[in-house]
């Protein structure tokens, strides 16, 4: 039996962890450039600057929750049937 979803098509959630990642990339990069100077021996960045980099967490879970909110479409999906 041939699936009817298309494979371009977007299901739910994925916005969600399209979002998450690049979240999670913009705090990869602020990790990055926040520990450099600390291997460079230069003046340490402000307080603020270690507060971006916890957007790795938060778009890891945001990532997380698409991926949960696109299992439970398909579970809801194959129990109906369609």
């Amino acid at each position: 039996m041939r699936d009817k979803t298309q494979a371009n098509s977007a299901g739910p959630g994925d916005g969600m962890v399209r979002t998450g990642a690049i979240v999670f990339f913009v705090g990869a990069v602020a990790t990055l450039v926040t520990v450099a100077p600390l291997f460079l021996g230069t003046d340490p960045f402000p307080s603020i600057a270690y507060a971006v980099c916890m957007l790795m967490g938060v778009g890891f879970l945001i990532a997380g929750a698409g991926v949960l909110r696109g299992i439970a479409f398909q579970r809801r999906r194959a129990r109906s049937g369609t």
